[in-house]
């Protein structure tokens, strides 16, 4: 007789990967990199291009490791390096809090972080969530990341947000590297695994026999020959990698203009939260139209966000700029991993999709310092605002070349893009 409590494993699979989300790398370093930035820069005597370079060595251990870690996870399953990876990157933050005057340390240590946040990034998440769902694996994909990322991104600024004027920027680190492990590792340990085991005893599109999970798809080689693995990488990819970078320079950017800390803090919390629900709209969506053509206006938003977020005025412009960035970027990253695994399978999903992520975590990393570098030069980020919508807009036509699923979960034959646009406009009503 079949167990009934493993009819709750899909849910528990995906709380554990929802909670692995919330501590990973992008909300525990990245979204609140921002917040530390003027009291490192102050108190260790360093300018603000060296403090955010460290970012830069982060986006190049996480590219260049990310390729390696999904190779090795389809081979010998996500969930060791996925536990092991949390507890390595809870440890790194806390030792954030020792950090001396010396620059090459402090960039060592970043490093290291870089290497463990690839480990448990929510790519990696990803490949699991993808083995477990199938005709809603653009809702789940949308919800385990957006809301695991959207949250930790919006609770961990406001967390350092509270503690760094009462207790300073080092006992700060400290805490953030303890929520990192106390909350993230148990679910997982718990109800992180790698295949939908449950489903011996009873199929059903979301619980497949494990007799008959099979993953088929093309290998990394195959997938890199292809023209919309390229579109990808250059269109989605490298655009989601961006907007995380404008993302962490939420703050410095209000705050250079006048705004208040608490204000400034706000909005990262609305470019969150907007992030994270997009995120699950997004994959609902792909469920249901499966063509990148339904991206292409929320790249439009994304792009009168950032515009009104560094040329606007008043706290309804700066509000709704955290609303319409967060469309944008919620749609980049529900989009990522849904064509992904569509486009080129589950077999060797672990190592496509880190190539893909390289480059996100790529210019994640390498746009904040240029961001600062033009700040140095300037006295603003007004030309690296400029540049970043430019590069966005350029990433929205390249959608019209990317093509459709089909019903089946078949890629379509890759039709003009006025006709395309056409039947989107008609599925949508």
């Amino acid at each position: 007789m079949p167990d009934p409590s493993r009819d709750h494993a899909p849910t528990r699979l995906a709380l554990a990967a929802i909670t692995g989300n919330l501590v990973c790398l992008t909300a525990a370093v990245s979204a609140t990199f921002g917040t530390f930035l003027v009291p490192l820069s102050q108190e260790l005597g360093w300018s603000r291009a060296a403090v955010s370079g460290v970012l830069g060595l982060v986006a190049i251990v996480a590219a260049l490791s990310y390729p390696l870690i999904g190779r090795t996870m389809d081979r010998v399953g996500a969930r060791p390096l996925i536990l092991g990876g949390n507890v390595a990157l809870a440890l790194l933050i806390m030792s954030l809090s020792q950090t001396t005057g010396s620059l090459w340390l402090f960039y060592l240590q970043f490093g290291l972080i870089g290497l463990a946040g690839a480990c448990c990034a929510s790519p990696m998440i990803a490949k699991v969530v993808s083995n477990w769902f199938d005709a809603r694996r653009g809702l789940m994909l949308g919800v385990t990341a957006g809301i695991g990322n959207g949250v930790g991104a919006t609770m961990m600024p406001v967390v350092a947000g509270i503690l760094l004027p009462l207790v300073g920027w080092r006992a700060t680190y400290g805490v953030i590297g303890l929520i990192v492990l106390l909350v993230g590792f148990p679910l997982m340990w718990l109800w992180l695994h790698d295949s939908p085991a449950h489903a011996r005893a009873r199929g059903g599109q979301d619980g497949r026999s494990q007799a008959t999970f099979a993953p088929e798809g093309m290998t990394l080689r195959e997938a890199a020959s292809t023209r919309r693995f390229w579109l990808m990488l250059t269109a989605v990819a490298s655009g989601a990698g961006g907007m995380t970078a404008v993302f962490t320079h939420v703050v410095p950017m209000m705050t250079d203009r006048g705004f208040g800390l608490g204000e400034a803090t706000g909005v990262v919390a609305t470019f969150a939260l907007v992030t994270a629900a997009w995120q699950v709209v997004t994959g609902a969506l792909l469920d249901r139209l499966r063509t990148p053509l339904l991206v292409v206006p929320m790249y439009a938003a994304a792009m009168v966000g950032l515009g009104v977020l560094q040329f606007g005025h008043g706290s309804l412009a700066m509000s709704a700029a955290g609303v319409l960035l967060g469309i944008g970027m919620g749609a980049e990253y529900g989009a990522l991993s849904y064509f992904c695994s569509r486009y080129f399978g589950l077999r060797h999903f672990g190592s496509i999709n880190a190539v893909l992520y390289a480059a996100v975590v790529l210019a994640q990393g390498l746009t904040p310092a240029m961001m600062d570098l033009s700040y140095g030069r300037t006295g603003s980020y007004d030309q690296a605002a400029i540049a970043i919508v430019a590069t966005l807009g350029a990433g929205m036509v390249l959608l019209f070349f990317l093509p459709a699923i089909g019903s089946d979960g078949r890629v379509r034959q890759r039709r003009a893009p006025a006709r395309a646009a056409g039947e989107l406009v008609l599925a949508a009503g």
